[in-house]
């Protein structure tokens, strides 16, 4: 359908739109580079597999709507983002909580990622499985992302303070973990039946493609 195949090149317009205003004047570029990187990992990643395997719509555009978030923690670092300094303000909260909500995504995004790919790509059908083995990976994922964070803040000693983010909470990798837990478990249980139903409409495309094509 021509108007998905616009409205999925719309938003890779936008993600590389804001990737290159991320990449303008950023906070502290070492750390920009570091936020952004799954993004400039991501898009090419994407766009190479597009032709032969493409996503549902729901993904395209919460992959879409992750790399925003990605993009603005990069320019501002995540300890500085503005969005905020204004909840700050509102609900008197201690520090800066922009980096949750990246890490709340961190879950959300890519249990839908994760669903797809498991029920596309193996005998696997939707059921308590497919939800145990979605969360089980977004949340080594996560622990991942917590190595590649400590890793690097070994390595490049201060130059990696604003990517860390802690703002002082000793307890900062256990939240971040957890909200990615959260947004996991919160993804498939509120957008399970959309997503299932996109794969039904992707396979019997495919069918009817498949059809066409031996007719």
């Amino acid at each position: 359908m021509p108007s998905i195949q616009t409205e999925k090149l719309g938003l890779l317009i936008i993600v590389i739109t804001a990737l290159v205003w991320s990449g303008i004047t950023p906070n502290d570029r070492f750390t920009w580079f570091l936020e952004v990187l799954p993004v400039l990992v991501g898009v090419p990643l994407f766009i190479s597999t597009f032709r032969f395997f493409q996503l549902t719509t729901l993904t395209y555009w919460l992959l879409a709507f992750h790399a925003m978030i990605l993009c603005v923690g990069g320019h501002y670092t995540y300890a500085e983002v503005p969005v905020g300094f204004w909840a700050q303000d509102i609900f008197g909260f201690e520090r800066n909580h922009y980096d949750r909500i990246g890490h709340f995504a961190q879950g959300f995004v890519p249990a839908i990622l994760a669903r797809e790919i498991l029920l596309r790509r193996s005998p696997l059908t939707p059921g308590k499985w497919v939800f145990f083995l979605v969360t089980s990976i977004c949340l080594a994922f996560s622990a991942l992302y917590e190595i590649f964070e400590w890793g690097t803040a070994a390595f490049t000693g201060e130059a990696a303070t604003a990517f860390l983010g802690t703002q002082g909470d000793e307890w900062d990798t256990q939240w971040d973990m957890f909200m990615a837990l959260i947004g996991t478990m919160t993804s498939q249980l509120l957008l399970a039946h959309i997503h299932s139903r996109q794969l039904s409409n992707i396979l019997i495309l495919s069918t009817n493609t498949i059809g066409r094509k031996s007719f």
